[in-house]
């Protein structure tokens, strides 16, 4: 059903009323109406009921158009305000429609009323329409300057804050009261470098109404920076809105995501040159058996007075310095074979402390602070006084003229931020061993190459530059990571993280200085196999010079065809592992079953997958790291030989 329209007609004479309701009909709509001659009445009307149209003559005896239309402006109406009159005249027309007036019918042309009144109804519609959009547009904007998603602001071209949102006033630091007083300024707190962005902005502006997004940086009020994304339109002129996004977390993200790629290309350098290095040390371990093993045995056989002595001791001198070279190739490429256990690093470090001081010289002052209740740590012994050593040293040469060298234990907790900024590291409880310095420091560049092997700012033929990146492949491969601070001038610190364990520690802590002296021979009868003929003849040779029956075999063949053929007891089994056909390792296992009560000890210049995992030893497994000398040889012997008895 059609709506009836509604209208409130303005007249003193009844007849009229009721010749403006006629035409009126011809709307083709009910009509509801009410006629009213005075201001009181009209007020009265308009507030009991809402109407569609006013309807008034402009002249009458008590009231007139003009006041009435007054009235309906006074009250804040929307609605269309027509004058239907006999007088009035062009020039009182034009006064009404500039007053507010829709439109003007002359009684004696009343036909016109009522296409004037729907026309004047397209138009209220159209208004309303526009109105509640613009309602709703409105009401959108301020659910968004309101929300705090982004920073919201209104200024001008010459730089003035008029009017933003909370959360740009949080961004930038300053308060509403700040803002209200016209102190705050877009101008100033655009960082110095990126004000030519927002210049070029203003232009773009200017002539096409927007401004492209673009990034720059804000000073806060404390002086701190942060990185923002902003977008501009104009408003009214010279007015401008500016949309303002904090990427603070996005930089952040996107600087750890540059910080793991890089560290991802380092591990991945360090790999393949770790491959290399780790094949050319397997090789250099059997040659430095054969120099280190025959050098002294040569000198054991001499008189001390014999002048070829010293000559033999500068070899073997030669051979110590490259064996050493040869471990630091295995510990940076993470290929040295560990013997883990369960230790506490104070007693370690405590252990190495007289050592290091010596180290350091009387120019250093050396400061050891161990943590109460350290927890424990499944590591190398012998290789954690490496990581300890070479950061000393290290320490220590960038200290020309003396300093402070701090080392010092925590239990620390590694959380997700940390660990998403470092590779391989893993959220927990973890034991720090850091080491601080007073020295020179480290600018970018160089903290940015220190772990790579050979890179060192020392003189030439001062260092190898392999003593951070056998830190750094030590520590990788027990599990644990390294985080460096360093500033030219103000020293260095390494804090090197381990996972901290549960588990009961080992009955005995030692590393590699706190090997026994002695060696034993004996009459035992030892089964060698060596596919190198140099070492396989050199061990044959340092075994019998101390007393033990030896049977030698080239390959896991010919120690399988032997087991089978020797009628007596054979007492142990020193294998390579790294042979040609069959491993050390498979070799044993085969054996297992012919020879049950024979023992076996395992030599290698490096990891092999058949006796480790991940450079790990197996539990139980007796295990000689080549090269090997007369000393090491026997002593390792003998101590699996009498394992046996002490077991028994």
């Amino acid at each position: 059903m059609t709506e009836a329209l509604r209208v409130l007609i303005v007249e003193d004479s009844v007849t009229d009323a009721k010749l403006v309701v006629h035409e009126l009909r011809r709307t083709n709509r009910p009509i509801e109406f009410e006629r009213v001659e005075d201001a009181p009445s009209m007020r009265a009307a308009l507030a009991r009921a809402s109407w569609h149209a006013v309807i008034s003559d402009w002249s009458m005896p008590k009231f007139s158009g003009l006041a009435a239309l007054g009235i309906v402006k006074e009250l804040g109406l929307d609605i269309p305000f027509l004058i239907v009159s006999g007088t009035v005249g062009e020039e009182t027309a034009v006064e009404a429609m500039r007053a507010g007036a829709h439109d003007y019918v002359l009684k004696d042309k009343l036909a016109r009323l009522a296409p004037a009144v729907e026309r004047e109804l397209r138009d209220v519609e159209v208004r309303n329409r526009a109105n509640l959009a613009l309602h709703r547009s409105e009401h959108r904007f301020r659910r968004l300057f309101d929300s705090g998603i982004v920073g919201i602001a209104v200024a001008d071209l010459d730089g003035n804050l008029r009017e933003a949102n909370d959360s740009y006033l949080q961004l930038i630091g300053y308060s509403r009261e700040e803002l209200a007083s016209g102190t705050v300024r877009w101008r100033e707190l655009t960082a110095p470098e990126c004000r030519h962005l927002d210049e070029a902005a203003i232009e773009q502006l200017k002539t096409h109404g927007v401004a492209r997004p673009w990034e720059k940086e804000y000073v806060r009020r404390d002086g701190t920076r942060v990185p923002v994304f902003v977008g501009m339109a104009t408003l009214d002129h010279p007015h401008c809105i500016s949309i303002v996004a904090d990427i603070s977390e996005r930089k952040r993200s996107e600087a750890a995501l540059r910080r793991i790629e890089e560290q991802l290309r380092q591990a991945q350098k360090m790999e393949a040159i770790g491959n290399l290095a780790g094949g050319v040390a397997h090789d250099f371990n059997n040659l430095l058996s054969v120099i280190l093993s025959y050098s002294s045995m040569l000198a054991e056989d001499m008189t001390p007075s014999d002048p070829r002595r010293a000559d033999l001791e500068e070899i073997e001198a030669a051979g110590i310095r490259a064996v050493d070279l040869t471990r630091q190739l295995l510990a940076f490429s993470r290929k040295q074979i560990l013997q883990p256990r369960i230790v506490n690093l104070n007693d370690i470090l405590a252990g190495m402390e007289r050592m290091l001081r010596r180290l350091l010289g009387e120019d250093v002052e050396l400061t050891v602070l161990f943590a109460a209740g350290l927890g424990k740590v499944k590591v190398d012994p012998g290789q954690i006084e490496q990581v300890a050593m070479n950061l000393a040293v290290n320490a220590r040469d960038a200290m020309p003229l003396g300093g402070k060298l701090t080392i010092e234990t925590a239990n620390v907790e590694l959380d997700e931020g940390y660990c998403a900024a470092h590779m391989g590291a893993v959220p927990g409880p973890h034991v720090m061993l850091a080491v601080t310095d007073t020295g020179t420091g480290m600018d970018k560049a160089t903290q940015a190459r220190m772990f790579e092997p050979f890179f060192t700012t020392k003189e030439k033929g001062k260092g190898t530059g392999l003593g951070l990146a056998t830190v750094f492949g030590i520590v990788q491969q027990s599990g644990g990571n390294v985080w460096v601070y360093s500033e030219p001038g103000k020293g260095t610190t390494f804090k090197v993280y381990f996972p901290r364990t549960d588990a009961a520690l080992d009955a005995e802590v030692r590393g590699s200085s706190a090997l026994e002296t002695a060696t034993v021979g004996g009459a035992e009868t030892i089964l060698l196999v060596e596919d190198e003929e140099s070492v396989r003849v050199l061990a044959r040779t340092i075994l019998r010079r101390f007393g033990y029956h030896v049977l030698e075999a080239q390959s896991g063949g010919d120690a399988l065809l032997i087991c089978e053929q020797h009628t007596s007891e054979i007492h142990l089994m020193v294998t390579d592992v790294v042979m040609p056909r069959m491993s050390g390792r498979q070799l044993s296992e085969r054996l297992q079953s012919v020879r049950p009560k024979m023992k076996v000890l395992f030599m290698s210049g490096y990891t092999d997958n058949s006796i480790v995992h991940h450079g790990v030893l197996d539990s139980g497994v007796a295990f000689l790291q080549k090269p090997i000398t007369p000393e090491t040889l026997t002593r390792k012997v003998r101590e699996v030989l009498d394992a046996q008895k002490k077991s028994t």
